[in-house]
């Protein structure tokens, strides 16, 4: 790691220090501290405006890691090298088992996900994130001819037009829309033919997987998909948005020339993302004047992103860019964390606790910084 992204990965791993997770009161105690550190992995990658190399950096936290593990990745940006990464559980009934309260993680039979470093990372269910991976293989179906965004597709009584369905899965993260679109992937043999992943893992990103979704298009807990069988890491889904942002240098731990990840579709793609409704995890502005309010990513800043949220996990992942002439900052963020609304005030419609927009903040000052 060189010396500026060196910096960066300390300066993300103080950010997140200083919000002092472990002291986050957690509704399944009663309100308590919930005395360890939660889990939470956090990418970042930005392209300086003078056209200087790209900084990148990922840290991880969890209770096995309070301190913060800084993820070592090679010059070109290329796969994690000292992360071990395990796959989230659900139990028989379908529930998260690795966040109750008092559940010994020594007795648990995690199993791989993906890497093989010295170091166990326990990959927190990425929420409605996993709708990113959903977005970029309908895209690619469009791309393919097998699709189009204006096909009408009917589910329950409504006829509507592919990309609106898509629009809605992501701005509005509708659970009905992503069930539809899912469907779609099925019904095209995207699903059979395991087109997700050996797509993915064409890009390097080994440890974005979408299994054991039906062909009804069932993705949750319930349908035995859900937590355990559909698994981000913040590290592989900025490299995912790096491919998708069009204003990025060329993927640096790809071959030269290799073809982009999306064609004519990425600019529906794109706007879906910049027709982001959520903004209540990294960002905030959709809870401003609630109690307590405190500010994320500014809103002055375009956010282009997708946000997912549950009792036990929270994450937000997107691409930031200044607007203003002064604010020349241009960076991909993601974040996946098991703070969800069991964490958040309550009340408020809070979705996780306030110290995760105040980690956005701080990331974003940290940015502004280094690349202002």
């Amino acid at each position: 790691m060189n010396d500026r992204n060196a910096r960066l990965a300390e300066g993300l791993r103080a950010a997140v220090r200083e919000q002092r997770f472990e002291l986050t009161p957690d509704g399944l105690l009663g309100g308590a501290p919930v005395g360890q550190h939660p889990s939470i992995d956090l990418a970042v990658a930005a392209f300086p405006a003078d056209g200087a190399a790209p900084l990148f950096a990922n840290v991880l936290f969890s209770r096995e890691h309070p301190q913060g593990l800084v993820a070592a990745i090679g010059a070109h940006a290329g796969a994690v090298e000292n992360i071990r990464y395990l796959a989230d559980r659900q139990d028989a009934e379908g529930n998260s088992l690795a966040w109750r309260p008092g559940v010994d993680w020594h007795q648990v039979d995690w199993q791989p996900l993906a890497g093989n470093g010295p170091d166990r990372f326990v990959a927190p269910y990425p929420a409605s994130l996993l709708k990113l991976m959903v977005l970029v293989a309908v895209a690619r179906l469009v791309d393919q001819g097998r699709s189009a965004w204006d096909a009408p597709l009917a589910s329950g009584g409504r006829t509507r037009p592919v990309g609106d369905w898509a629009f809605d899965m992501i701005a509005i993260s509708c659970n009905d829309a992503t069930s539809v679109l899912v469907a779609l992937l099925h019904a095209s043999g995207a699903i059979a033919a395991d087109e997700i992943h050996r797509l993915f893992e064409s890009q390097g990103l080994t440890t974005l997987r979408f299994a054991n979704t039906r062909p009804d298009g069932g993705w949750r807990n319930a349908d035995g998909a859900g937590v355990g069988n559909i698994q981000m890491s913040a590290w592989d889904t900025v490299r995912l948005l790096w491919l998708l942002d069009p204003d990025a240098p060329p993927a640096p731990w790809l071959a030269p020339g290799t073809p982009p990840l999306l064609g004519g579709s990425l600019a529906h793609v794109l706007a879906c993302l910049r027709g982001q409704k959520l903004h209540h995890v990294l960002s905030s502005r959709s809870l401003l004047g609630a109690p307590g309010w405190v500010e994320g990513i500014p809103g002055e800043l375009e956010f282009a992103h997708k946000t997912g949220s549950t009792e036990n996990y929270a994450s937000d992942a997107g691409i930031v860019r200044g607007i203003a002439p002064q604010a020349r900052r241009h960076y991909l963020i993601a974040l996946t964390s098991n703070l969800g609304s069991r964490y958040a005030p309550a009340g408020l419609g809070c979705v996780t606790s306030w110290r995760v927009p105040a980690l956005g903040a701080a990331v974003d000052a940290l940015m502004a910084s280094l690349l202002e």
